[in-house]
């Protein structure tokens, strides 16, 4: 049953793999259940549509160029389900001034209005370059990618809405930056490792939340993508407090959402005017 109401946003969780039919027709089965549900905004997770690493530079070329099969997917959603979407990330092989990266791809997370606009554009500022104990061993991201510099913040159905993916988490500089630029609500399409999201994802996405006073609404990869890729998923919503009112905890995909009660936030920053006492 479809009852839409004004702030509703939904966190999507995808087990995406090597095959990009797939993919997106899981995402287009995903962004349906989210509008039945009542959701204006809907935030899929990072590499929703690609995974592969060897698939990068190629599709980056495509969406960049004369065939854009991930973007016209992302506009056609929109426009055909009413729904604002945040597209997870996906390559891109040309920066946003429209100059050609001839070498690697950005890492984009694309925002498509309700009729199918593309209405804002991030490139991930932070690469995730690091060793972790699973099959995978060792992660460079900055091989394939070129990393952003800009810092987006855009007015949604929900409030206004800053950008940012997967490790950026870990720094939290940029969410001051979104903050400053009036963000009420940060998205964060992930595809976090298992043994790095089973010991950092819930308390560092809290941390963020409470200490910007801003609603975190966390979408990820969360199964075994391939032989050597487990996510840790938990796609989450959390609230300016630090609470966690929307949770997937369950491996597999899914769709949780809530409210973002914008006179809570509100309160929130009024009674406790953190903001302010800043002295650094």
């Amino acid at each position: 049953m479809n009852h839409v109401t004004g702030n509703r946003v939904a966190a999507i969780q995808m087990v995406s793999t090597h095959d990009i039919d797939h993919n997106l027709s899981e995402a287009r089965r995903l962004l349906a259940r989210a509008t039945s549900d009542g959701a204006r905004v809907a935030v899929l997770p990072e590499n929703f549509a690609i995974l592969a690493t060897h698939q990068m530079l190629d599709r980056g070329r495509g969406e960049s160029g004369g065939a854009p099969v991930i973007r016209s997917f992302l506009a056609e959603q929109a426009r055909q389900l009413g729904l604002w979407i945040v597209g997870g990330s996906m390559p891109l092989a040309a920066r946003s001034d429209g100059s050609a990266i001839s070498d690697r791809v950005r890492a984009s997370c694309l925002v498509f209005d309700s009729e199918g606009c593309e209405v804002a554009r991030y490139d991930k500022i932070h690469l995730f370059d690091a060793m972790v104990e699973d099959a995978h061993g060792q992660y460079r991201e900055s091989d394939t990618f070129e990393p952003g510099d800009q810092v987006i913040c855009i007015d949604t159905p929900a409030g206004r809405l800053g950008l940012a993916i997967c490790y950026d988490l870990r720094f939290p500089e940029l969410f001051r930056a979104l903050r400053q630029q009036g963000a009420e609500w940060v998205c964060l399409p992930s595809a976090f490792t298992w043994q790095t999201g089973e010991a950092h994802w819930h308390p560092l996405i809290r941390a963020r939340a409470i200490e910007n006073q801003v609603w975190v609404v966390a979408a990820g990869q969360g199964g075994q993508n391939s032989k050597r890729r487990k996510t840790y998923g938990h796609s989450l919503i959390c609230d300016p407090w630090g609470r966690v009112v929307a949770e997937q905890e369950q491996e597999g995909p899914g769709v949780v959402a809530a409210e973002l009660d914008g006179e809570q936030l509100r309160t929130l920053r009024e009674r406790m005017p953190v903001w302010s006492h800043r002295r650094l």
